[in-house]
């Protein structure tokens, strides 16, 4: 698959199936993202790759801890959750679109709760990866991360896999960091589900819409 085929092909995929990607070819990913560029070249990324029992035990006691202490959902590192037009529109939009797909009505708590918490079991994908940084350093390397994780994302959809990047794992960081024994001077950043989409789901149906060039792009100095 050519670079620009990939970029356009790739999408979040939330329902996977449970068919198992091969140890190798996760590593021959991240063998291909390592190439990523990052400031300075301090290739800031960390990277906690779980499946079978260890897979099944972090969703387990995350979805529980969950539960019993839903209030512990704020993230580790600062964060806004301010935003402002046309941010707020663009969110909204996608989310009217998804949950539409999902059958979720507007006002259903309880359903939004239960497909929240869908992000605590990789969407059912057999692997997921927990991305992590170390806590000196500056937003620059956040950076960095996402870079990374866009190089993940685009030589997972070359190999015929998808993907989906996820902050929900950046609430809950306590019981991540218990299960998979992250260092305490280590921000967990966010987690991505990887595997072999669900054509068969509606909610894999969802392509996000995309603003034209003229909408972000400046152009200076140009005849």
């Amino acid at each position: 698959m050519q670079l620009d085929e990939a970029l356009k092909a790739r999408k979040s995929v939330r329902a996977f199936k449970p068919d198992p990607v091969p140890l190798e070819l996760v590593k021959e990913i991240l063998d291909i993202a390592r190439w990523s560029p990052s400031g300075t070249n301090i290739q800031p990324w960390k990277v906690h790759v779980v499946a079978g029992d260890v897979r099944r035990r972090l969703e387990e006691e995350v979805l529980a801890h969950r539960e019993t202490d839903p209030a512990d959902k704020i993230a580790e590192f600062p964060r806004t959750s301010k935003r402002k037009e046309p941010y707020t529109t663009r969110m909204r939009t996608l989310g009217k679109e998804m949950y539409g797909l999902l059958g979720i009505p507007k006002g259903d708590q309880a359903a939004n709760w239960r497909q929240w918490g869908r992000n605590y079991q990789f969407f059912d994908a057999p692997v997921g990866l927990i991305f992590t940084i170390d806590k000196d350093l500056d937003a620059m390397s956040f950076l960095d991360i996402g870079i990374f994780m866009q190089s993940v994302m685009l030589a997972a959809k070359a190999r015929g896999l998808d993907t989906c990047s996820q902050g929900a794992w950046n609430n809950f960081w306590s019981v991540t960091r218990r299960v998979l024994n992250v260092p305490e001077d280590e921000y967990i950043i966010c987690g991505m589900s990887l595997g072999y989409a669900d054509e068969s789901a509606p909610v894999n149906t969802l392509i996000a819409g995309r603003e034209p060039v003229e909408n972000f792009a400046t152009f200076h100095g140009f005849e």
